[in-house]
């Protein structure tokens, strides 16, 4: 097992039961291409390369690189960055992607999964926090900006729990297996997507405010211009944003675009 490298955020998951759990939660086909994130000693990788009918693997390692290339010959191993790397350059325009990515660049990967065009199917392992908030429904404590963003494009899923007592190093909390599916019809258009997250993201920075108070603070809107806006949609001037399910954050941006709010 090679040595953990706390600045790459590597802890390194050696369990086969488990890792064949992701590789069924991912179910690639003879005829799929996977993007495998982060393969590190290539635990994953070896689940992965019995069944998809291509594999192509991001490794930042470099040190890490020569084995998986020596192990897996019939894999393509990148020696790139994945947050840098042309996912779609390196795997095709139909893939699915899997990894056990670290937790101190979760969030840039999963925007960067979920960008357009998406792929098939993406599993994750992430921090089991993260992937209660990704799946977190309307109402409570930790649904928020995370939680809309990507619901409003992908079914999301978190299938099973995997405590930090299987890792190599242990890191300090649980992990969760994060399956997300891209919807076939989003609730929102890829050119909506920018106006989209800085509406919602916007919206929770007030979260303790009521939507008329937070809206006329993201808009600049006067509470008279405001107010038809949410009675048309049926949205209580006085709730929270935590209260509205992503369909309702989607009409509410084309509301505010059809009345001249420029997402910028």
């Amino acid at each position: 097992m090679p040595r953990a490298k706390r600045r790459l955020g590597q802890h390194f998951l050696t369990d086969p039961r488990l890792l064949s759990r992701i590789a069924d939660a991912l179910d690639p086909r003879p005829g799929d291409t996977v993007l495998e994130i982060g393969p590190g000693p290539g635990g994953l990788t070896a689940a992965l390369s019995g069944r998809a009918g291509r594999l192509v693997a991001i490794e930042k390692d470099r040190d890490l690189v020569p084995a998986l290339r020596q192990r897996y010959p019939a894999a393509t191993i990148v020696e790139a960055d994945a947050l840098e790397a042309d996912w779609h350059a390196l795997a095709g325009p139909r893939f699915l992607v899997a990894g056990n990515i670290p937790y101190n660049i979760t969030s840039p990967l999963l925007d960067k999964a979920l960008d357009p065009p998406r792929p098939e199917r993406i599993v994750f392992l992430v921090q089991k926090e993260v992937a209660d908030r990704v799946t977190a429904p309307p109402g409570g404590s930790i649904y928020g900006a995370l939680s809309v963003g990507i619901q409003a494009v992908a079914r999301a899923e978190r299938l099973f729990t995997v405590p930090a007592g299987a890792f190599r190093p242990r890191p300090k909390v649980d992990s969760a297996v994060l399956r997300l599916t891209p919807l076939a019809e989003p609730l929102i258009s890829d050119a909506e997507v920018a106006g989209f997250r800085r509406m919602v993201v916007g919206l929770f920075g007030f979260r303790r405010k009521q939507m008329l108070r937070g809206l006329r603070e993201l808009t600049g809107w006067t509470a008279e211009r405001l107010e038809p806006v949410l009675h048309l949609l049926a949205i209580d001037p006085s709730s929270r944003p935590e209260t509205l399910a992503p369909q309702e954050f989607a009409a509410l941006l084309r509301a505010l675009v059809d009345g001249g709010w420029t997402a910028r």
